[in-house]
């Protein structure tokens, strides 16, 4: 008898989880749908589990969602494709629920379960569904059903094709926004999968009807649709369907709507053709990059950069260039800001001699700007000017400015020019550098920032490889060993750490030589947590150096510090005497 009852106990639990007050046992239940399906096997599963979860569709929103999302891979668990229509109920009630979410993830499940489907089975099972879904008393079935038409159409037999373009058709002309909106975004997808002599006819005048909606969220989506279908239309339909209409939109009362073309400008270039794009969308850019909200120009000055490599150099200073000195002066921070972030890529597109006339100026302002994020911006992108006009006008040009941003007030500007520096090192050479640059290196040690003092020890390890250990001996070691004297022990602690990434770089012979000296000396300091550093760093220094010195020099102070005081001096000490046995071990 237990033999026979033991199939229906996997269902019978999952009933009563099901039912169960705790919504984390029922979601975690929803979660092992798989597992009870498996033990239920094939048949069961289509006949008992698939209605129980189709009757079980007024639970919590995050239910329904896991419910909805393991519906969609459990084509395996109701016996393959040739049942795949049997997990089409469940969904279809979940497409009607007032959650977008729940509602988003079914049309997801849905389609992919659609493409695995046989075709007859689409013809007899999902393309009906649609149609019930469209013809929905309740909005939200109608706008679930917009994301499916792309999976239904490709295997209906002509006379259904027909219908499904009609019926597409009256969902884009809706009496609800929402079901227009769903209709506007699944557009692109239902137009790549009909044949092309219906689209220029039915679905172009779909799009038009979407482009001349009162609701500015319909038009905007429409915006996104211009692109997908210019790629899908030869280019002379392209330029007479769709480039009116972005000319249109570039100029559209709604602010939100002139946004969504700046944003896509780019995309909807490629699909008009570089011709058109010259004689019809610059002066369409052009209003964009001086419209009247801000939103609209930082969306436009993002692309100035992009959209300058569609045209030709003289183009671009004749019409971008007017418009990109007006919003480097722009009274928005956030559309210098965009500005900055891009307007280095310029200088490629430009030209040697039209990015020192024109650009270096903009450059300059922009690096002087009052908001730290502007000179940020154009910090990051300085080798895109240097690889045009060398690194002679650079620093002619920019270095000045460079150095002033080296004490900016705003310590993310600092670690910004931090980090730039061993580029500008390799690139100006090391006279160059030691004249204008090194002070500003070591200065930057004592910084009052953690997170600059940190870079700036690295900055210091990576000038010692780039200039090699020679020139470190000259100018870095000295002014480490003044600097570990300091009173203030946050920067002694800078400075050890410093030695501890110095020491790989410079080799054996000066470790052991000029930096070893100096750490022992740290070992007498009076402030714990300079000792244990001494610790860490001597432990990093033993693989170093020669096995001699680490008897005579490290392992004598390393002791001295394992019968320190505080306990954390004692911790790091006795553990850098475990890694030099280790190390004597293995040799």
């Amino acid at each position: 008898m237990a033999m026979v009852d033991q199939p229906l106990y996997p269902i019978a639990v999952l009933i009563d989880e099901l039912k169960n007050e705790d919504i984390q046992l029922r979601l975690n239940s929803i979660r092992r749908l798989s597992t009870i399906a498996r033990a239920l096997g094939e048949e069961r599963t289509r006949k008992e589990l698939i209605p129980f979860l189709s009757e079980n569709n007024d639970d919590d929103d995050e239910v329904l969602l896991a419910t909805a999302e393991e519906l969609g891979v459990f084509v395996p668990y109701v016996g393959g494709v040739e049942h795949a229509s049997v997990l089409l109920p469940p969904l279809e009630t979940l497409c009607t629920v007032e959650e977008t979410c729940v509602r988003d993830k079914s049309v997801e499940s849905l389609c992919r379960i659609g493409a695995q489907m046989r075709e007859q089975d689409l013809v007899d099972h999902f393309i009906p569904l649609v149609k019930r879904l469209a013809s929905g008393e309740w909005f939200t079935a109608r706008v679930s059903s917009c994301g499916l038409f792309h999976i239904a159409y490709p295997s209906a037999p002509d006379a259904l094709k027909t219908e499904l373009r009609t019926i597409y058709g009256q969902l884009c002309q809706d009496d609800m926004p929402m079901v227009r909106r769903s209709a506007a975004t699944n557009l692109g997808k239902f137009a790549a999968t009909v044949e092309a002599s219906h689209l220029k006819t039915d679905i172009m005048s779909v799009f038009d009807d979407l482009t001349q909606d009162d609701q500015d969220s319909v038009r905007l989506l429409a915006v996104e649709g211009c692109a997908a279908l210019g790629k899908l239309l030869e280019p002379q339909d392209c330029v007479a369907h769709i480039l009116p209409v972005i000319v249109n939109f570039s100029q559209d009362k709604s602010w939100r709507v002139r946004y969504m073309v700046a944003n896509q400008l780019y995309e909807l270039c490629e699909a008009v053709g570089p011709d058109s794009t010259k004689t019809e969308l610059v002066p369409a850019y052009v209003r964009l990059l001086r419209d009247n909200e801000a939103e609209v120009r930082i969306a436009a000055a993002g692309k100035v950069t992009k959209f300058s490599r569609i045209l030709s150099p003289e183009l671009a200073i004749q019409h971008i260039l007017p418009c990109v000195k007006e919003l480097s002066t722009d009274s928005s921070q956030h559309v210098r800001s965009a500005l900055a972030s891009v307007i280095m890529g310029m200088a490629p597109v430009l030209g040697k001699d039209a990015t020192i006339e024109q650009l270096l100026p903009i450059f300059l302002s922009l690096l002087k700007d009052e908001f730290p994020d502007v000179r940020l911006n154009i910090i990051s992108k300085l080798d895109q000017v240097n690889q045009v006009i060398g690194i002679d006008l650079l620093s002619q040009s920019l270095l000045p400015a460079i150095v002033e941003l080296a004490e900016d007030r705003h310590w993310r500007v600092r670690l910004a020019i931090i980090e730039y520096i061993p580029l500008l090192a390799s690139q100006l050479g090391v006279g160059f550098f030691d004249d204008k640059l090194g002070a500003l290196c070591m200065q930057w040690l004592k910084d009052k920032v953690y997170s600059i003092r940190d870079a700036a020890a690295n900055n210091v390890k990576r000038l010692a490889e780039e200039f090699g250990p020679e020139w470190a001996m000259q100018h870095i070691i000295p002014q480490v060993l003044d600097m570990i004297n300091d009173p203030h022990y946050l920067y002694r602690m800078t400075i050890l750490h410093a030695i501890s990434l110095l020491a790989p770089v410079l080799g054996s012979e000066i470790t052991s030589t000029n930096l070893l000296p100096l750490v022992v000396n740290a070992s007498k300091d009076r402030v714990p947590n300079i000792k244990f550093n001494v610790a860490k760093v001597l432990q990093s220094l033993i693989p170093i150096v020669d096995e001699s010195v680490v008897e005579s020099t490290i392992r004598p102070c390393l002791n001295e510090l394992s019968e320190d005081p505080d306990v954390d001096v004692r911790f790091f000490a006795s553990q850098a005497l475990q890694s030099s046995d280790q190390v004597k071990m293995s040799s």
